[in-house]
């Protein structure tokens, strides 16, 4: 399997530049029905899934809720600030 680079290589001299599948395979050093294989298979690019992964705030998020909710209740002048928060 190749990868997405020289897939996208591979189609844009095809398709926009009108180049033989004979100089792509030339060019990439594929075989010539790799090259026919790979423009053959359509024009989307492969999808890949995303990792789920956990927020860093995660083990936080209750305290930090807290902490929000507390300051929401304040007037504006006596609420604390990102920076008073943190520290």
């Amino acid at each position: 399997m190749i990868d997405v680079a020289t897939l996208s290589v591979i189609r844009r001299w095809a398709l926009r530049e009108q180049m033989s599948i004979r100089e792509i395979a030339r060019r990439t050093g594929l075989s010539r029905n790799t090259v026919k294989k790979y423009l053959r298979a359509g024009e989307e690019a492969p999808r890949y899934a995303k990792r789920a992964s956990s927020s860093k705030l995660d083990p936080y998020a209750d305290k930090l809720a807290t902490w929000l909710a507390i300051e929401a209740t304040k007037s504006r002048k006596q609420r604390r600030n990102l920076r008073q928060i943190h520290t």
